[in-house]
This record gives C-alpha cells, structure tokens and sequence, in this order.
C-alpha cells in the first residue's frame, strides 16, 4: 500500500514515518498511527500523521494491522 494516499491509513495501523528533522537522511521511525493530521486526499511526499508514540512524519511506508480484524 501507499502512504500518499489518505484513503489508505487509519489509526491502529502500524507505519514507518520520516520525521521533519530525518528528511535528510531518509531515517524511518516506525510506529502505530494515533491520528491522521492531513486534511488532503493525496500528498506527494507522504500522509502526515502522529503516532501513538507522540512522534510526526510522513508515511513512508505501510508495514499493516496491529490488532485490528481485516
């Protein structure tokens, strides 16, 4: 799945984000969606989100369900 894409992740799913200060470096923090923080259906450089950790960052990847029944 692709993480520029709002219609692909809801909270509880388990990701892997860029934060702002890993943009350089490509650093993937990995996490579980807490909240979704764009409005927008798509956004080139990735979903931006706030993981149940606290953290910020764009949707790089979409590693799946943690808990949930598909």
């Amino acid at each position: 799945m692709d993480g520029q894409h709002r219609a692909n992740i809801k909270p509880g799913l388990e990701v892997g984000v860029v934060k702002k200060e890993d943009q350089r470096s490509g650093k993937i923090t990995s996490g579980t969606v807490k909240q979704i923080l764009t409005k927008s259906a798509f956004h080139p450089h990735g979903i931006k989100v706030r993981l149940s950790s606290g953290e910020v960052g764009r949707v790089k990847e979409i590693k799946g369900a943690r808990g949930m029944e598909h």
